[in-house]
């Protein structure tokens, strides 16, 4: 009994597509086309974070030693430093180190020959977990004794962060948007079947069939529309993904930034629009049918 109501809702649920083709046409594009700009919007919030992520990493603040602190002495600041907050490590660089690298970077200046490290003090690379508090550990680390400055790229680390905040509000307006798009396109598309079906659908009521009886026809077509769309959607997600990183690899002018591999995000992105394209569906087709069981 149960298998033969199934296969009617199933049938009926196909037969309304097919005898709405353009209308079921037309939610298929939409939802397609919705799904396509959510999972932009949400690839580039995902890169970019993934990218400053990568920045914070290289972004460091500078400390530098008393120069009447001898390397000993530099050197036992260490734990000090290690304990503050939001200091995921730290590096020790000796002060003949750096005039070393120094020189390394001016290898074709005659200006260092008669110089030697003593002009230079004993310092520290400080790594951070969050770059938004630079400018408090800033502070942090110039309360330690033994550092007399401390440096770091606080507006460009502003910067990232102001960067993510915009493109993260941006990706959830956008994807709230395009959602209610897609619900009503959905909704509008079973609407037709429904209304085309009113007096069957108020006789059914009248004899006695339930609610989810005369529903599921309507969630069916919602739910396989819907699904259609996502799979349509994440294959040309796909391959809008995959040109793209093409396109960066190509252009020298983009060399510093690395997209995520489509493989470590497929099957996160494919369960996301599957869900999302049953989602619309099965509540586009409850609104559609919602007034017309009220019999």
């Amino acid at each position: 009994m149960r298998f033969n109501r199934f296969k009617y809702q199933l049938k009926e649920g196909i037969m309304n597509i097919f005898n709405h083709g353009f209308m079921s046409l037309a939610s298929i594009l939409i939802t397609v086309a919705c799904l396509i700009l959510m999972g932009s919007a949400i690839l580039i919030a995902v890169n970019v974070n993934n990218i400053i992520d990568t920045l914070e990493n290289e972004n460091e603040i500078v400390a530098y030693v008393n120069e009447n602190y001898s390397t000993q002495e530099a050197q036992a600041l260490e734990p000090e430093l290690t304990r503050l907050k939001n200091v995921s490590g730290v590096t020790f660089v000796s002060r003949e180190q750096a005039f070393e690298d120094f020189k390394g970077q001016y290898s074709n200046s005659t200006l260092l020959n008669d110089l030697d490290s003593s002009i230079l003090r004993d310092r520290y690379v400080i790594y951070l977990d969050d770059l938004s508090l630079m400018e408090d550990t800033l502070q942090d680390v110039l309360d330690v004794q033994g550092i007399v400055k401390a440096s770091g790229h606080l507006e460009i680390a502003e910067g990232f962060v102001t960067l993510r905040n915009v493109v993260g509000a941006v990706s959830i307006i956008l994807v709230a948007v395009l959602l209610v798009i897609s619900l009503f396109i959905m909704s509008n598309t079973v609407k037709l079947t429904t209304f085309e079906r009113r007096e069957e659908i108020a006789i059914m009521k009248m004899v006695g069939a339930t609610n989810s009886y005369i529903e599921w026809p309507f969630v069916v077509e919602g739910m396989l529309l819907g699904l259609v769309g996502s799979l349509t959607a994440y294959i040309a997600q796909w391959g809008v993904y995959m040109l793209v990183g093409e396109q960066i690899v190509e252009n020298a002018g983009l060399s510093f930034l690395s997209l995520i591999s489509f493989s470590d995000l497929a099957v996160p992105l494919l369960i996301l629009f599957v869900v999302m394209g049953l989602g619309v569906g099965v509540i586009g087709s409850l609104m559609a049918i919602k007034k017309f069981l009220k019999v």
